[in-house]
């Protein structure tokens, strides 16, 4: 992809179809400007970038539509004082944040299944900067679960109009009551009731919610965590509310109050744009064998036993584990040269093995996502929000042996499972085999796409000291029997099966890590 067919300007206050070429730029009378003397002009009137999904894009926009399958979310409980919370500070953080992610604050348009764009239209002023962040910002008075619950299993929260939003709820603390109506959160445990005598209303430290959501099709689980960071870190600084008001007004100028130079994207290039053409015939002949010689070995047998039920019902199984513990968990799979991602891949074969269901002489298999952004060329842009994974399987037998101790045959999974994430990784046919994986996607995805509408008719604390995280919880949206590691299809599965396996699950990690 050309950075020009990837941005191409207009003032139309419509979407054309199709848009103007890339030299081709109008001024609010009509009149052309594509002879400007600069490419640094200024643009008076409604302007818009517009670029085509990639495939990776397109199989999950299309999956999205109804009912917001994959919509991701990643929530974060924290405890700080009000005065970072309140609602100038929050939106001043977000429209800085959606000034430099374009497709935070874009839209979609979908003429058909084979061309679907998005649509970024510049704030023209910081205070339209500021109007476009409070418009898709929420508050809340919701605990955490009722937060997810809402997200998870109400009406979707997003739409080709909204591909992100931010939620921020206070919730009560544990100890001092202020004498306000109950909706009012408690001050935290972290302050006392002396000194909460001598604070300001802003200074006393709360509990509050925070609810990142945002589209698949934009991002993924890198993306979502790195704005986190970027987020508290512009929330939690020692910015007053007049300094981040400058910074709105400093990010505009630098960004957006100029048409773009022509070399200069205004929307990141999709993976497969920045992946480039293969047009060696030989060398793309090599690829698309290679996958399926790979696809042919990937064979699963475990399946748990489903039900129908008309009503979709997203559920994530949370068990907490204390700060000790939790660091003796770490320490135990460094001890065995794996990582707690490794382990878990481990824990869940030998819980399925103890489960007791399905066939012992297919394997087990899972899938699990790839971050690719190491293998890519450094976007032109400083933009992190885009959607960059492939996807890999990781396959452990079936069953347990007898004559075998079973910690000894875990860490030996376990590190298998490293293994074998090692060689994907590590594979010169990753970029081929990510590839076409998303030709086959973006097929398969356009294909339900018709069936559905013929039938439809990590953070970091450094930088924000006086914030103090203390839960995470991510996961998105699923479909109808739809099961990952980090949320479930309740009503899609037999209830009994999948209760014993978390059980298993449980007491693996008691088991073999504690």
């Amino acid at each position: 992809m050309t950075p020009l067919t990837d941005a191409s300007l207009t003032t139309s206050t419509q979407v054309p179809s199709p848009g103007l070429s890339d030299e081709e730029v109008l001024d609010p009378n009509g009149q052309d400007m594509s002879t400007a003397d600069t490419p640094d002009r200024q643009v008076h009137g409604p302007a818009y970038y517009e670029r085509q999904l990639g495939e990776s894009e397109v199989s999950y926009y299309l999956q999205s539509r109804a009912t917001g399958v994959n919509d991701m979310y990643l929530h974060l409980g924290f405890r700080s004082p009000m005065r970072l919370v309140l609602r100038p500070r929050v939106r001043a953080a977000w429209a800085i944040l959606r000034m430099r992610h374009p497709l935070l604050a874009s839209h979609i348009v979908m003429a058909n299944y084979d061309d679907i764009k998005f649509v970024f239209r510049p704030p023209t002023s910081p205070e339209d900067a500021l109007a476009g962040a409070d418009s898709e910002l929420d508050y809340r008075h919701q605990n955490k679960d009722a937060l997810i619950d809402s997200y998870l299993n109400g009406p979707r929260t997003l739409n080709n109009e909204r591909l992100s939003y931010l939620v921020v709820s206070h919730t009560p603390t544990l100890d001092i009551q202020l004498p306000t109506p109950p909706l009012t959160p408690r001050i935290s445990p972290d302050v006392s009731a002396d000194q909460a005598a001598h604070l300001t209303s802003d200074d006393r430290v709360f509990n509050h919610e925070l609810l990142i959501c945002a589209g698949h099709f934009i991002g993924d689980g890198m993306a979502l965590h790195q704005f986190a960071n970027d987020f508290f870190g512009l929330l939690g600084s020692a910015f007053s509310q007049e300094e981040l008001d400058q910074l709105v007004a400093d990010e505009w100028k630098q960004r957006w109050s100029q048409t773009l130079p022509s070399d200069t994207p205004a929307i990141p290039a999709s993976v497969e744009d920045n992946w480039g053409t293969e047009h060696h015939r030989f060398r793309r002949a090599a690829g698309i064998i290679d996958f399926q010689n790979n696809l042919d070995k990937q064979i699963g047998g475990q399946a748990f036993p489903r039900k129908k039920d008309p009503i979709r019902r997203t559920v994530v199984p949370t068990t907490s584990f204390g700060e000790d513990l939790t660091k003796a968990m770490i320490k135990k799979c460094k001890s065995q040269g794996v990582s707690i991602s490794s382990a878990m891949f481990a824990i869940c074969n030998i819980a399925w093995a103890r489960t007791g269901r399905g066939k012992q002489e297919l394997p087990m298999m899972m899938y699990a996502p790839i971050n690719i952004r190491p293998y890519l060329p450094k976007p032109t842009g400083d933009s992190y929000w885009f959607l960059s994974v492939g996807y890999f399987n990781i396959i452990f037998p079936n069953f347990i042996p007898a004559s075998c101790d079973v910690s000894k045959t875990f860490w030996l999974r376990a590190r298998s499972a490293k293994a074998q994430s090692s060689r994907v990784a590590k594979n010169p046919m990753i970029i081929p085999r990510s590839r076409e994986m998303a030709i086959k996607r973006g097929k398969q995805a356009r294909l339900w796409a018709k069936e559905d509408d013929e039938k439809e008719a990590g953070v970091w604390h450094a930088k924000f000291p006086d914030i103090k995280l203390h839960t995470l919880t991510t996961g998105s949206r699923q479909r109808h029997g739809a099961m990952l590691i980090l949320g479930y299809d309740e009503n899609g599965f037999e209830r009994d099966t999948v209760d014993l396996f978390w059980k298993n699950v449980d007491a693996a990690i008691r088991e073999f890590l504690i």
